[in-house]
């Protein structure tokens, strides 16, 4: 006689069984996180008035960054901006105490932070137009972050792929950097991003065990959508556009050093536990990547 077929979990059900993990992976991230001031960065002395205050306006002449720092410090602090739309994200698909909303809160705490240094960094700095940059963030802002309601190991598949990304997208800013200071911030928050997606993807291996054929469709299915946060910047072009050709994110490093890595990670073509939807689900994958 055939055993009965069981019905996957419900997200409450795996929040549940997840906790445990969850805990772990919390205490490891804060221990493993160095503390650090966002002040610290910012070269004060530099500072000056703007004219309401009795000083002077920005011009074009005082912008000092050249067109990749400027562009890559500018797509970071929007995306970092847009922090409220993402916490409600999070917040929705992990909805129970405890761990969860301890993790919820350090990982906004920390997101907001890049956005504080990297702003105080530009203004104090005048490396950009500070009149403009508040217009687009009101924009960016205005217009939202639309995304389909996700199940739980949706969104933690989703933001391993996300946090991956920032943090190879913040490296390579740094690599590339001719400002040393804006460096030095790029590569703290790389530091950050890469922690946090070691809690996501070590969250998605847990469910992986718990969850074989639910958790091998999310990853199919967020892999398959995957694309990094895009800004449109104004006579400018798409953040996306913008960066590939600065050669700080592409296509190729997406899927070469995003993607593929993490499918690895979660062993997706050696493991031999999946059903018939997770085997369908794999073979999507092997499709699409190549």
């Amino acid at each position: 006689m055939l055993a009965p077929m069981t019905s996957p979990k419900t997200d409450a059900e795996l929040l549940a069984a997840l906790e445990e993990v969850a805990e772990e992976n919390y205490d490891r991230h804060v221990g493993a996180a160095q503390d650090w001031e966002s002040h610290d960065f910012v070269p004060w002395a530099e500072g000056r008035n703007f004219a309401f205050l009795g000083g002077e306006d920005w011009t074009a002449a005082q912008a000092g960054l050249t067109d990749v720092d400027r562009i890559a410090a500018t797509v970071s602090v929007l995306i970092a901006d847009n922090l409220p739309a993402y916490h409600r994200d999070l917040a929705f698909s992990l909805r129970k105490k405890g761990v969860w909303w301890k993790w919820i809160g350090r990982w906004t705490a920390e997101e907001n932070r890049h956005a504080i240094v990297l702003r105080d960094f530009l203004m104090t700095t005048r490396a950009v137009d500070p009149v403009e940059l508040e217009r687009v963030r009101i924009e960016y802002m205005t217009e939202g972050y639309s995304a389909p309601s996700l199940h739980v190991v949706d969104m933690l598949v989703k933001y391993a792929l996300d946090e991956t990304a920032a943090g190879l997208r913040h490296r390579r800013a740094a690599e590339l950097a001719t400002e040393p200071r804006l460096a030095a911030i790029f590569s703290r928050i790389a530091q950050d991003d890469e922690l946090q997606a070691t809690f996501f993807r070590n969250l998605v291996s847990a469910a992986l065990d718990i969850e074989p054929d639910l958790s091998m469709r999310a990853i199919a299915d967020r892999v398959a959508d995957f694309a990094v946060p895009v800004v449109e910047l104004p006579g400018q072009g798409s953040s996306s556009t913008l960066l590939e050709n600065a050669g700080i994110y592409t296509p190729e490093m997406q899927s070469e050093q995003v993607v593929k890595p993490l499918l690895q990670e979660w062993n997706v073509f050696e493991r031999n536990d999946f059903g018939a939807d997770g085997t369908a689900a794999r073979d999507e994958i092997a499709s699409s990547v190549s």
